[in-house]
């Protein structure tokens, strides 16, 4: 996530062209922060940012309560992916649905993010978010909840985690950043972990062969 995203949001909706509104389900195998999970589909795994919401960072107080939220609706589980755009990480910015229930505006209506759409021109957000507030629920029950893109400028070295591209993002290219490391006792996220799995293929560190490394990191299945 960045505090600029909107601009650069901008900008890759023209360059992104090809994925721009392009559809396909895919299931979730793991579930990073308030925002942002993989998904596993047909050529390999695929890191995506839930457009127009912004949740609070994982070492941001609730933090770990947004990411819960996401996880329990999503994880394990096949959902619709409406994709947007490509975001300046080689993320994927996409819309999720499941059964119908659209995760993104539902993770506002629970009050586990802020409305992030562009010059806040999703009204139906803008309207969950009110809702929310007036609850107040989730983290708007909080004494003075502080916006993730502020946290960040306050916090710019905390979780600040250069792009990982997914096999399926590159062609299935081994990336350079790989190193010596094979067990999940080495790894220190769960994003390394996907790494080493998905780009360097240390196949050791998916005991159970689920597409989810590390599961005390990752979480694995439910």
């Amino acid at each position: 996530m960045n505090f600029f995203r909107p601009l650069v949001y901008i900008v890759l909706l023209s360059a992104g062209s090809a994925v721009q509104g392009a559809e396909f389900t895919a299931r979730v195998v793991v579930v990073l922060d308030g925002d942002t999970v993989m998904v596993e589909r047909k050529g390999g795994l695929v890191k995506i940012r839930l457009a127009e919401i912004d949740a609070p960072e994982k070492a941001q107080t609730f933090g770990e309560t947004s990411r819960r939220s996401l996880s329990d609706m999503v994880l394990g589980k096949q959902v619709k992916v409406s994709s947007q755009a490509i975001d300046q990480y080689g993320r994927m910015v996409a819309h999720l649905g499941l059964n119908g229930l659209d995760v993104n505006a539902e993770q506002i209506r629970r009050g586990m993010a802020w409305e992030y759409s562009h010059f806040h021109g999703n009204k139906e957000l803008v309207a969950l978010q009110e809702e929310a507030k007036q609850v107040p629920r989730g983290l708007w029950a909080l004494s003075d909840p502080m916006p993730p893109w502020e946290w960040r400028k306050l916090h710019p070295n905390v979780d600040g985690k250069p792009h990982v591209a997914s096999a399926a993002m590159t062609g299935g290219a081994i990336s350079p950043g790989c190193g010596s490391k094979k067990h999940c006792s080495e790894m220190t996220s769960c994003e390394e972990a996907m790494h080493y799995l998905t780009q360097c293929g240390i196949k050791t560190l998916d005991g159970n062969g689920d597409g989810v490394p590390c599961d005390k990191l990752c979480g694995g299945r439910k």
